[in-house]
């Protein structure tokens, strides 16, 4: 007994020194409301287990080796607290007060550090633990019991009257262990009966976390022996809606058994949830640092030699430039530590070899911070199955997309997708949204309900463009510049930001550097097949590309005004030509986010007005091969007009970009109105 009065002293002590006593009395005033009668009064209070263990050891080895100790004594002292300082009046007994400690964070040992990776789990003391995993998938709200009255049936026994038993909820207890008709009193032994009025009800959701590593499962790298479990998350009152899907975030909390005859489960009751974001702490290789250095007399050979020199262990350098250079944009914006400034770069490839381009994007998804190659015959975007632990409501799972967010969704040849999963995938494109019906009857409710989760992830696609096409013939399909999508719909293929059409003008050429490539990689593995200035490893891509990742940037006015006025040359043009307007308003933001994605390549903070013409020249060549040319003519590999062999083609192109940049203010000036004004041509 005196040690409990002893650490019931050090609690007080803490509640007064940490400003939790003050709050406590702040917590109290609604409860004076008249109106409001309830059965339990729930406050939460603050913990920082640092504080705790230099204030008293003991105080602090018991929140955080035996929790439910630790809250029965705050308990304690908050209900004497109250009553001493009038707080409630309604308040009559102990166990009317319910205390949620809420830590602050935990010792970094491993001790109370949970990995996820670990199998199985469960087995270690039910004291709190530290997570980091990926939502993969959550119910909707419902609600759960805080705690409730129960009064003694026989009218003689003092139970019959007051707070005498009093339910409350505790981590890892079902609904029936709060509420159910078999408690007998503790006095004479006779059946309980609960006091509706009195029951007090809170929020609840269930999430399911699991290590983000489990996404190499669905990316490209091979099977490993590691198993991973997801663990299920309770979220209660104030953390639901806390957690998003396709979201990592660092959760503390306390595990518990759940009890539901004949089986027991494990889980955890989650304390506090925050984003969390991995460390980054590589450094761009010495092998891009020294090109940089050497190409910094042009704004655009850095990323040239980049973009050529590409995913050389799939193709030869030179070979698909323009697509790995859209490739490398749509990478350079992913932003898995924070999805919400994601600047989606959606990428269509069209060609007749679509195995060697579906090995190039597989070699390129490896890059990605989070990447998941979707198969055609899975989910995209969520499904809906029924809750296993007794709530009865729906459990909705994240899909490809979902679990992509903040990277890189991988479709594949569009031709092996069915028709209803292409029309939801142009709704995702165009809305960016995604909404999940649950259906009442099904689930226990009285009508539907419907979710939406923003959809923030770059889709990659290509086609077979001879591939016969299932859409009738447009009218507008002679027109100049204009290609067949294939099996792809006119719709979708607008949806797409990128669309990219990769023929390789050495023809037979070309193919025999493909096959010669493909065979010397398969006889010398591993062996460098290129002179050593063309060679640069995986690695140095990855470290390159999770470096730009995290450079902000900053719009110049010379590129800010070109992509402008492109844009609004560009709507009048083709609004005029009789075939209705081609330029959306999307359009706009796809040209700031291939701007902003070469300036990021290139290493700069400021997006200069080099980066809006390649930029333009993507975005143009696009629109062209869907809706056929305009006044602004342009070859059709405009980034890549010819092959970079050597320094002269290196100089060559910057001569050709420099007179399509002068071809752009042209077009600017002849067909927008004012843009004289705000850009000063380049004499």
């Amino acid at each position: 007994m005196e040690d409990v009065f002893l650490l019931k002293e050090s609690v007080l002590s803490f509640l007064d020194r940490s400003g939790a006593l003050l709050q406590l009395a702040e917590d109290c005033k609604p409860f004076n409301d008249i109106q409001r009668n309830e059965a339990v009064y729930r406050f939460c209070i603050r913990v920082n287990p640092s504080d705790l263990i230099e204030l008293d050891p003991r105080l602090g080895d018991c929140v955080l080796n035996d929790p439910l100790k630790a809250t029965a004594l705050f308990q304690s002292v908050c209900f004497l607290s109250i009553k001493t300082l009038s707080l409630i009046e309604k308040i009559h007994t102990e166990s009317q007060v319910n205390v949620i400690l809420k830590f602050t964070h935990l010792p970094p040992f491993p001790e109370y550090t949970l990995d996820l990776c670990e199998f199985p789990c469960g087995y270690g003391p039910m004291r709190p633990v530290a997570m980091e995993g990926l939502a993969i998938a959550m119910t909707r709200v419902s609600k759960y019991t805080q705690g409730a009255r129960f009064l003694c049936s026989e009218e003689d026994c003092p139970c019959s009257t007051g707070f005498h038993h009093i339910r409350v909820h505790a981590p890892g207890a079902t609904e029936s262990a709060t509420v159910r008709s078999d408690f007998s009193c503790l006095l004479c032994s006779s059946h309980l009966k609960e006091d509706i009025k009195f029951r007090v009800l809170g929020d609840k959701q269930l999430v399911e976390l699991i290590h983000v590593k489990a996404l190499d499962v669905l990316k490209v790298h091979p099977p490993s022996a590691l198993r991973y479990q997801s663990v299920t998350l309770f979220l209660r009152d104030e953390l639901c809606n806390s957690m998003r899907i396709g979201r990592l975030y660092r959760v503390l909390g306390i595990p518990a058994h759940v009890h539901q005859w004949p089986n027991v489960t494990w889980s955890v009751e989650a304390n506090s949830v925050q984003p969390w974001e991995p460390e980054y702490t590589g450094t761009i290789s010495s092998n891009f640092q020294a090109l940089l250095t050497a190409t910094a007399c042009s704004p655009w050979r850095f990323s040239a030699i980049v973009a050529n020199t590409f995913g050389s262990p799939v193709v030869p350098p030179g070979l698909y430039s323009t697509l790995k250079l859209g490739l490398l944009l749509s990478l350079v914006q992913g932003r898995e530590d924070n999805p919400d400034s994601l600047h989606c770069l959606d990428l269509l490839a069209l060609t007749t070899d679509t195995l060697i381009l579906e090995r190039l994007m597989t070699y390129s998804l490896g890059l990605a911070g989070r990447g998941v190659r979707h198969p055609a015959t899975g989910e995209m975007f969520a499904s809906l199955s029924r809750d296993e632990h007794g709530a009865g409501t729906a459990n909705i799972h994240a899909g490809s997309a979902l679990l992509a967010t903040g990277g890189v969704c991988m479709l594949g040849d569009l031709g092996h997708h069915r028709k209803d999963k292409m029309d939801a995938l142009q709704s995702a494109l165009e809305s960016r949204t995604v909404s999940v019906i649950i259906p009442g009857k099904k689930y226990g409710e009285d009508a539907d309900q419907q979710i939406s989760f923003p959809v923030q992830c770059s889709f990659w696609a290509l086609a077979d463009s001879t591939a016969p096409s299932n859409k009738t013939t447009r009218t507008d399909s002679t027109v100049l510049g204009t290609v067949d999508m294939g099996p792809v719909p006119a719709q979708l293929a607008e949806a797409f930001g990128l669309v990219i059409l990769c023929r390789e003008a050495g023809g037979k050429q070309a193919l025999l550097a493909q096959t010669v490539h493909t065979l010397r990689r398969a006889v010398q593995p591993g062996e460098p097949l290129y002179p050593s200035c063309m060679q640069f490893t995986t690695q140095d891509y990855k470290e390159l590309l999770a470096h730009t990742q995290r450079i902000q940037t900053e719009l110049s006015p010379g590129a800010e005004m070109m992509i402008h006025g492109y844009y609004m040359a560009s709507r009048r043009v083709r609004s005029d030509s009789g075939h209705g307007a081609k330029v959306s308003v999307a359009s706009i933001k796809l040209l700031i986010s291939l701007a902003e994605a070469h300036s990021k390549l290139c290493l700069r903070s400021t997006v200069l007005e080099e980066d809006a013409v390649i930029a333009v020249l993507l975005c143009e060549n696009a629109i062209t091969l869907r809706h056929g040319a305009s006044a602004l003519v342009i070859p059709p590999d405009a980034a890549f007009p010819c092959d970079l062999c050597d320094l002269e083609a290196l100089h060559r192109r910057d001569l050709i970009l420099e007179q399509l940049q002068q071809s752009i203010l042209h077009f600017v000036y002849a067909y927008a109105p004012g843009a004289a004004s705000y850009i000063t041509e380049e004499e």
